[in-house]
């Protein structure tokens, strides 16, 4: 299957379930398989840049948020990145991950059922990392290079954390429902002022 790659985005909200179950039962998240991604920082705040006239302008803060995102793939060879956005308080990105060794593709869910899910807790470490660890790895390490850029810098400190401790994850099941997110990746920067991520409208 081929991957297209697109460096940069726009896009933006997507309303985060209120469920309970942290995992999509049955589902084991080192299959290889296709997933649309949301982290939004701790309390909305906008940190990473602003969007003016339709177009998503990145300060220093969101430059170094993009370059950890396209750095996933060196950190982690069997995570392959597709279409992704850089929002001035989340992230929406698409990823497959592969099993290691094995050619790229789409792995549906071992369940018939398709649930969204909030968050997805860190699982014991396999061959293959789980969703859960390299999103955990990329929240580090973004958190650090922050934490950097407010010494070195004088980037605004956050307050407690940088990352919502939930992350929105939802399985990719076929090439319709990749198309339909892409297109919502690259569209729905437009919408931002009516976004629900937006802090004007908390």
């Amino acid at each position: 299957m081929r991957f297209d790659l697109f460096r940069s985005g726009m896009n933006t909200k997507t309303t985060l379930p209120k469920r309970k179950s942290p995992r999509l039962p049955g589902y084991d998240y080192t299959l290889g398989g296709g997933y649309f991604i949301t982290i939004v920082t701790h309390k909305h705040r906008p940190l990473f840049g602003e969007v003016v006239n339709g177009e998503v302008v990145l300060n220093e803060v969101g430059e170094m948020i993009k370059k950890e995102w396209l750095n996933l793939s060196a950190s982690f060879p069997n995570v392959h990145l597709d279409q992704f956005i850089v929002m001035p308080n989340h992230l929406h990105g698409i990823l497959f991950i592969t099993e290691p060794d094995v050619g790229e593709g789409l792995v549906p869910s071992r369940k018939k059922s398709h649930k969204e899910i909030d968050s997805i807790k860190r699982a014991p470490t396999r061959d293959a990392p789980t969703l859960g660890e390299i999103i955990g790895a990329f929240k580090s390490k973004t958190t650090v290079k922050y934490i950097q850029g407010v010494k070195a810098f004088g980037w605004l400190p956050f307050k407690k954390r940088l990352w919502q401790r939930s992350l929105y994850g939802r399985i990719i099941r076929d090439e319709e429902e990749l198309h339909n997110l892409r297109e919502y990746i690259y569209h729905n920067v437009a919408k931002w002022p009516e976004d629900k991520e937006n802090p004007k409208h908390l």
